[in-house]
């Protein structure tokens, strides 16, 4: 066919002997001109001007600033874009009818598209340089186009075209765009004035951008970019080159922070305050007040979601409308009507290529908004209870009211739980729509039939809901068991070392595997309610198709259409998924109900005092926030009310002290009645003054008042009655130590200085007056090391002395110490009184108010208070009180009698040292620590090329197969096989039923419908349908109850094998590898592979599947879409790759970002009398809103990561609709067929970002796995000897004999000997004492009788038999041993002297008597069945020893080894074991480790260690007579 401009066909068409604008193909050669034009002007500059800036200049951010009218402009062009595609739609199908081509029909709208393409680059080049002056070639474009389009509307208007003709309204619709967006061209130049005015405005871009440590960049960038998220694409690329961290997200933009968002909540909350204050009965509303701080987001993201749904429905539409238009042929004349443009195949596929797109970005910036405004509102709420918290009254958390574990509910659990809510809030109103929608089009399609099919959804709804609550209810309960069966392996962890030496693993791991059995249990009901759901959500559409078609067939006389089959076939589809959704949503709300009204009573609880004394300045408060990262005053002043509402941030007002008569009074207190807010005084009658620059002692007896008199002065308590006069200059300066130490996580230094300036000379005088040296030298990294909760765990003097040492180290007028000497021994109390006390703060001339139980430091003092029962019964110097109550001053002379008595035994023990020892034993291993994390051969490729990067990139792009494999196969491979079987089983009868769908119309299409024939193969349709129907549902059921119970079965395989490995593991390894990390496996790792792989795994290969049968179809139907599908696999390849490196990085950083501001909610929580009293709220407030900005932006980035993923593969889904429905139309495949294809590709566009999702989370999950696997490899201990058990005599070892010979001793092969040659022989009953230095081997001696350790030379025969024959449960369940550190477990106190129930009472009261326990048992409720927590913390360190002594007579060994027993308990207790020793053990074999050489001079023989080779072995006597030998000098400095 021959082509030309105004066509061939017409000799008319270049006649213009009418006027040249009649005619009309001279009109449109005019529409060209403008758009000419504008690709003459626009190419040069975007190719020269911005192909020379880009290489000199790099521009920091896409988009410096927004012209006016930014979005307007974007939305014009994009719909001026459409309007384009339709006019060039329209101009293309006119040309076919014609005879030979009219290039004037479509080829001036393909340039319009391209210039309107050029303007919104080129608009958007401009905008980024900030250059507006070029935008007058845009201007003059718009004017001309404007013209030129209505000289063409003019021209149909003059012909007479009505209006139904679409070209007209083209025409129509381009006019007023085009004059539109000369409006907005307009408004730029009025507002920026950049030509024809003087004086052009300067705008600087916003301030987040000036900033370059903002990185987020979704709210400043186009629109374009908004929707498609490609601002995120350097991110994500980059993250194949190297690891995303916090520096390559940097910080939040101003109006996302978490301090913008509390001020917008507060001030709403405020307002609902007032509402209500006149009615006392009532309660602010945080509902409204959330209404009105993030209400508009939330009705924007609705709006998107209304339009997204709406546009959904666009599918089944156009499927019937090609289905119609494909099967029947239609011929139209030159000017088309709208009804006849939209009869065209083609132009449906390109409406539904378009819908889908817009569907898919409008639903995804929807999910966007929603979650955007989630983390805004958790910000702000954490910012709100964090302040509250900072308020709270002490008594609402000593009396209970409040508990720490419901402050982290809330702070976890309910902010969460509202966010959630916040995300699914648009699904509450935009599913009935959709639902509604969704019946009257079925209605329309199938009449009455439909009506079954909506009913059969509708009805199973609400088992969804009641499987959703029963989820619920099963979580709760599998977390119940899953807590006790973690309390017992940590008990088992801490306890490994006596549970090996004992012989007692199986026991204990028989416990754990008992309760494992019972969370099995939960997780199967859990596991079947999943399977459940997961069968309803695929059921549910097939048992509606099935009663919707079956229905129609046999009530209506027409035959059913493959259009009206596979159109409602998608809107089943459509409607299941708000229905699946109704049961989340509804139980989100009422959640969400619950947690605002814990948030309310939260909020309304009682606060302190705002006593004018005690308040701060506000501007220091102020100023702290100004600190805060990137937060400009200037850009919160953008709403004039912020300001004032940060100004007084949570401050009231403060009034003038007043002031004093005397400068030598620091504090005083007239008339005092303070309560804990019961309304009791718990204080009466105080009247008390603290002397400036003196020591002021306060004394008194356990429980009478002293502790709350010092939170009194503080503002603690509440005051009934007097007052509490500060000197003026002392209030903002006070440093406190409770007597609960409080430690912050963070470091040793960090913890002392708490938030002053490092002063060296000054951090070193405090730390050497608390003796804290000599332990920070313990610590691995010195004072960085991290300490508290998350840290290091540090003794409970060791606590004390940091906190005495951050009161002394601030540099403040007043410092007040409660009881700081409780925890320590004698020795650091008197350094710490001479050093730090007496030297360091009255060198200052500082006042000090110090509690104290020790009254031999009352002479120290220059005031004394002494209290009784709440009321001060003395006050003045020692002396006053000596000559006026002469009583109380003989009392305290006969108590400090009695304290130096106890000193002198104190003197014996040596707390600190043991402490010391303790934690030197818990760090040092760990500096050996074997990583055993790193098993698979990956790793070691990993290690080897270290540094080359592009190994390490490789590794982390890799799917973890292997591990995948491993955890597959634990299932079982019959399982596994099973699972397989049955899910490509389920999704060919799913297949199955579709086609026999699309047979069976296209059959019944066919033939007519008026012979019995007719009549049998409908019956015969029906009936297979209905099998096959029946049978997909069948194995739905199968498939989801497979993948469950494949992953229960994983899961019990792998947390046995990991139970049993780790109780069999050698000792060494519990020395070398941290508690946290194994707990870890048991705790975190479980829990992912117990309840989240399963899920995970199962939507991925459903959403798989669903794919590959979709593509499979369409390719079945029209086999050209193969070609199309190579390029789309590529795209889908690199996308999915990109993402998952990038979101696995995201996750990680979201982890870890949580932690620390949870941690810092519960350390603020339990320290708030201290911070408090220091004045540091403002620090912590900004420290908070740090944290929650940190893990807020680590959220945000990962939920924009999704979006992006979401768009792209939305995208490629809608071209595959769209190649599926061009190539099914161009090669006509069967009208059934044609359907199926087109319903199997729009159900890609769902699954297709769930599969890359899913893959995602697995590979992050599987991490859990390879953990897991890590510890399955190591090495267990032999327990086989090369002796039966039945032929080891039953009574052995009967005599107690022992011969050493040539033992040659090592912890690993690969670590040298810690004892070296050692030959000794032990007869029978003798009383062995071992000694030697630190490291000497003494302790490894001991544990070589228990092989725990590696004999690799020599051997220990005991009563003839040579022990490393023996199987090891004989051999240690032969002995006894009496360890250092005394550990009972909970449970009875039969249970911890007798765990396997063998002995009879008698036995173990007799066992009692002689560890001197019987009486105090007998008097314990239960007796023998008494309760022992966790730990034993019921009973005191000395009577656990006891304990420990008593379980080693209760087995009746004639060889008993004591290793250091007494060192961690006082004189008298010692003073009993010794007795009992040489008593109730005459007959043994004893061998005493001794930790002190006093202990071992009465023994029958002494072996001496040094450096693993025994130096001196004799008896004590002969010993001592070597004057220069090791015993001697050992026994010279002990004493």
């Amino acid at each position: 066919m021959k082509a030309a401009f105004c066509g061939n066909d017409n000799a008319s068409a270049y006649d213009i002997s009418a006027g040249v604008l009649k005619n009309v193909c001279f009109v449109d050669a005019l529409n060209l001109v403008p758009h000419v034009f504008l690709l003459f002007i626009t190419f040069p500059i975007l190719f020269i001007g911005w192909g020379s800036q880009s290489s000199k200049v790099q521009i920091h951010h896409n988009t410096w600033l927004h012209f006016p009218g930014h979005n307007l402009r974007w939305i014009l062009t994009f719909t001026l874009l459409f309007v384009h595609v339709c006019e060039i739609a329209e101009g293309i199908v006119s040309d076919a009818n014609m005879k030979s081509r009219h290039l004037h029909l479509f080829l001036p709208a393909m340039m319009g598209f391209v210039a309107a393409t050029t303007a919104i680059v080129y608009y958007h080049n401009i905008e980024t340089s900030n250059f507006p002056k070029l935008l007058l070639a845009l201007f003059l474009y718009w004017i001309m186009a404007f013209v030129t389009k209505t000289i063409k509307l003019v021209r149909y208007c003059e012909d007479g075209v009505p209006f139904s003709q679409l070209r007209f309204c083209i025409t129509g619709i381009m006019v007023i765009l085009y004059g539109l967006l000369m409006a907005v061209e307009i408004n730029v130049i009025r507002v920026r004035r950049y030509v024809f005015f003087m004086n052009p405005q300067k705008v600087k871009p916003p301030e987040d951008l000036q900033d370059l440590g903002v990185r987020f960049l979704q709210p400043f960038v186009n629109l374009l970019s908004k929707a498609t998220y490609w601002w995120m694409n350097t991110l994500i690329i980059s993250a194949h080159k190297k690891p995303i961290d916090l520096k390559a997200i940097g910080k939040l933009p101003i109006a996302m922070r978490a301090l913008t968002n509390y001020v917008c909540l507060k001030e709403a909350y405020e307002e609902q305050k007032k509402k209500v204050a006149n009615q006392p009965n009532k309660i602010p509303s945080i509902w409204l007040a959330m209404y009105r701080a993030f209400g508009r987001p939330i009705l924007l993201s609705s709006t998107f979601r209304y339009l997204a749904d709406l546009l959904g429905f666009a599918g089944p539409l156009c499927i019937s409308g090609i289905w119609i238009r494909n099967t029947t042929r239609t011929t139209s004349t030159s000017y088309l009507s709208s009804q006849d443009f939209l009869k065209n195949a083609y132009v449906l596929a390109v409406l539904l290529f378009l819908a889908l797109i817009l569907q898919r970005t409008f639903l995804q910036a929807s999910y966007y908004v929603t979650i955007e405004t989630g983390i805004n509102l958790r910000g702000a709420l954490l910012a709100m209870i964090y302040n509250k918290i900072l308020r709270l009254s002490t008594s609402n958390l000593s009396m209970g009211e409040m508990t720490l574990g419901q402050i982290n509910n809330l702070v976890a659990i309910e902010t969460n739980q509202l966010m959630w809510f916040l995300f699914l809030c648009p699904n509450l109103w935009a599913m009935p729509v959709q639902i509604i929608m969704g019946v009257i089009l079925l209605y329309n399609l199938l009449r009455v039939s439909a009506l079954v099919g909506a009913a059969v959804i509708v009805l199973l709804a609400p088992i969804q809901y009641f499987i959703a609550t029963k989820l619920a209810e099963a979580q709760k309960s599998t977390l119940d068991y899953s807590t006790e069966r973690l309390k017992k392996t940590n008990e088992i962890l801490k306890g490994i070392k006596l549970l090996k030496l004992y012989a007692w693993e199986h026991i204990f791991c028989t416990s754990v595997e008992e309760t494992r059995t019972k969370e099995l249990i939960s997780l199967k009901t859990f596991a079947l309610y999943t399977s459940l759901s997961i069968f309803m959500n695929a059921a549910i559409p097939i048992a509606a198709v099935l009663a919707t078609f079956v229905t129609y067939e046999y009530q209506n006389e027409a035959t059913l259409q493959p259009y009206q089959a596979f159109a409602s076939l998608s809107l089943f589809h459509i409607l299941v998924t708000p229905l699946f959704l109704l049961s989340t949503v509804v139980r989100f709300a009422v959640k969400a109900v619950i947690s605002v009204q814990k948030l309310n009573e939260f909020l309304i609880s009682d606060e302190i005092g705002d006593d004018s004394w005690r308040s701060a300045e506000s501007s220091v408060t102020y100023e702290s926030c100004k600190k805060h990262t990137g937060l400009h005053t200037k850009a919160i002043n953008r709403k004039q009310p912020l300001r004032h509402q940060l100004d007084s941030y949570e401050q009231p007002p403060r009034r003038q002290p007043r002031p004093f008569e005397t400068d030598d009074i620091a504090i005083k207190v007239t008339n005092g009645y303070f309560s804990w807010g019961s309304g009791l005084a718990t204080l009466s009658n105080i009247n008390i003054r603290i002397p400036t620059g003196q020591m002021t002692m306060i004394v008194g007896q356990v429980g009478c008042g002293k502790s709350s008199l010092l939170l009194a002065i503080l503002g603690e308590m509440q005051t009934l009655e007097g007052k509490v006069h500060w000197n003026n200059r002392n209030r903002y300066s006070v440093a406190y130590a409770a007597q609960k130490p409080w430690l912050l996580n963070a470091t040793v230094e960090e913890n002392i200085i708490f938030g002053s300036p490092f002063n060296k000379q000054r951090y070193k005088a405090v730390t050497d007056a608390c003796s804290l040296q000599p332990d920070i030298d313990l610590l691995p990294f010195g004072d960085q090391t991290e300490i508290g909760e998350r840290g290091i765990n540090l003794s409970g003097g060791q606590r004390q002395r940091i906190c005495v040492a951050r009161a002394l180290y601030q540099n403040t007028n007043i410092i007040v110490l409660d009881d700081p000497f409780s925890a320590l021994d004698i020795h650091l109390s008197d350094h710490l009184m001479q050093e730090g006390i007496l030297k360091f703060l009255q060198e200052d001339k500082r006042t000090l108010i110090l509690v104290t139980h020790k009254l031999q430091y009352l002479p120290h003092a220059d005031w004394i208070i002494a209290m009784k029962d709440g009321y001060v019964l003395r006050e003045g110097t020692l002396k006053d009180i000596q000559t006026k109550d002469v009583e109380l001053y003989e009392h305290w002379k006969t108590l400090m009698n009695r304290q130096d008595q106890e000193l002198e035994k104190d003197m014996e023990t040596d707390q600190t040292t043991l402490e010391r020892k303790t934690l030197r034993r818990a760090m040092y291993p760990r500096e050996s620590k074997a990583q055993l994390e790193d098993e698979d051969e990956e790793e070691e490729e990993e290690e080897d090329d270290d540094d080359n990067m592009s190994t390490v990139m490789r590794l982390r792009t890799k799917m973890p197969w292997r591990t995948c494999w491993r955890y597959l196969t634990s299932g079982g491979f019959f399982l596994l096989f099973l699972m397989i079987f049955s899910k490509l089983l389920k999704h060919s009868v799913i297949v199955a039923i579709d086609y026999w769908l699309a047979r069976w119309t296209s059959m019944e299409n066919k033939t007519g419908d008026s012979t019995d024939l007719n009549r049998e193969s409908k019956s015969y349709h029906v009936a297979v349908f209905s099998m096959l129907c029946g049978a997909g549902i069948v194995l739905c059921l199968v498939t989801s109850l497979t993948v469950e119970w494949m992953g229960l079965t994983a899961a019990k395989n792998l947390h046995h094998n990991l139970l049993n490995k780790i109780i069999l593991g050698p000792i060494r390894f519990f020395d070398t590898t941290p508690l946290g990390l194994i707990l870890n496996r048991f705790s975190a790792d479980t829990n992912i592979i117990d309840q989240h792989i399963p899920p995970t795994l199962e939507s991925l290969t459903r959403s798989t599947l669903l794919c590959l049968s979709a593509i499979g179809m369409i390719s079945y139907a029209t086999p050209w879409f193969l070609v199309a599908l190579v390029p789309l696999g590529i795209a889908f390849y690199f996308i999915q790759k990109y993402f998952r490196v990038a979101s696995k990085d995201l996750q990680e950083l979201d982890d870890s970002t949580q932690l620390p501001l949870l941690c810092h909610f519960s350390e603020t929580a339990e320290g708030l009398t201290t911070i408090r009293a220091f004045r540091h709220e403002a620090r912590f407030k900004q420290h908070m809103l740090e944290l929650t900005d940190t893990n807020n932006i680590a959220y945000l980035f990962l939920s924009a990561a999704n979006r992006w993923l979401e768009v792209r593969t939305d995208y490629l889904g809608a071209c595959i609709v769209l190649t599926a429905a061009v190539t099914s139309i161009t090669y006509r495949s069967d009208s059934g067929l044609l359907g199926l294809g087109l319903l199997y590709a729009l159900t890609i566009t769902n699954y297709l970002n769930w599969v890359v999702r899913n893959l995602a989370d697995l590979e992050v999950q599987m991490g859990a796995v390879k953990k897991v696997n890590s510890f399955l490899t190591m090495e267990s201990e032999n327990y086989e000897g090369t002796m039966d058990p039945s032929q080891v005599p039953k009574d052995w070892p009967q005599e107690g004999e022992i011969k050493i010979e040539d033992l040659c001793v090592r912890y690993e092969n690969n670590l040298k000997p810690v004892l070296k040659h050692v030959k000794a022989y032990i007869k029978p009953g003798q009383k062995v004492g071992i000694c030697g230095r630190t490291g000497s081997g003494k302790s490894s001696l001991s544990l070589a009788f228990f092989r725990m350790v590696d004999i690799f030379d020599g051997k220990i025969v005991i009563d003839g038999i040579d022990i490393c024959k023996l199987p090891l449960h004989t051999l240690r369940s032969r002995l006894s041993i009496i360890l250092q550190d005394p550990i009972l477990f909970s449970g009875s106190i039969r249970f911890n002297l007798d765990p396997e129930c063998k002995c009879t009472d008698d036995r173990l009261w007799e066992a009692l008597e002689i560890a001197q326990l019987k009486n105090m048992v007998k008097s314990l409720p239960g007796g023998l069945d008494a309760v022992v927590t966790e730990g034993g913390e019921n009973f005191s360190v000395g009577q656990r020893q006891l304990f420990c002594l008593a379980r080693a007579f209760v087995r009746k060994s004639s060889i008993l080894i004591m290793d250091e027993a007494t060192a961690s308990i006082d004189m008298a207790t010692e003073n009993i074991l010794q007795k009992v020793v040489m008593t109730a053990f005459v007959d043994r074999t004893v061998v005493t480790i001794a930790h002190r050489v006093s202990q071992i001079l009465d023994g029958d023989i002494v072996l001496v260690l040094s450096e693993g080779v025994l130096a001196e072995c004799d008896s004590a006597s002969n010993l001592l007579l070597k004057e220069d030998g090791l015993f001697t000098t050992l026994v010279k400095t002990n004493k």
